[in-house]
C-alpha cells in the first residue's frame, strides 16, 4: 500500500548526503591535481605550493567526511557499542 500525498514523510538519510559530499570534494581534489600537474610544470613556488595545499586539503577533507559516515553507518566502537573496541583477553 503506497503513502497518501498528506501523509508524512520522513526526511532523508543525512549520511547520503555527507557521503556524497566527501566523494564530491575527493573527486574536485583528484581532478585539480591532476589538471594542474605541477611535477610535470615548472612554475613559480608559491604557485605550486598553493595548488598542493589546496588539493590536498580537498582529498583530505572529502576523505574525513567518508570515513564519518562508513562509521555512521557501520557502527564503531563507543557509547552505543559497548565491548566493540578493544578485545584483549582477560
Amino acid at each position: 500500500m503506497g503513502t497518501q500525498p498528506h501523509e508524512h514523510h520522513e526526511a532523508g538519510d543525512p549520511t547520503a548526503v555527507r557521503a556524497a559530499l566527501g566523494l564530491g570534494l575527493l573527486a574536485v581534489g583528484g581532478l585539480l591535481l591532476n589538471t594542474t600537474r605541477p611535477w610535470q610544470k615548472p612554475g613559480h613556488p608559491l604557485l605550486l605550493a598553493a595548488g598542493w595545499t589546496v588539493s590536498g586539503t580537498l582529498l583530505v577533507c572529502g576523505l574525513v567526511l567518508l570515513a564519518r559516515c562508513v562509521r555512521t553507518v557501520h557502527g564503531g566502537p563507543g557509547p552505543e557499542h559497548p565491548g566493540t573496541g578493544d578485545r584483549r583477553p582477560s
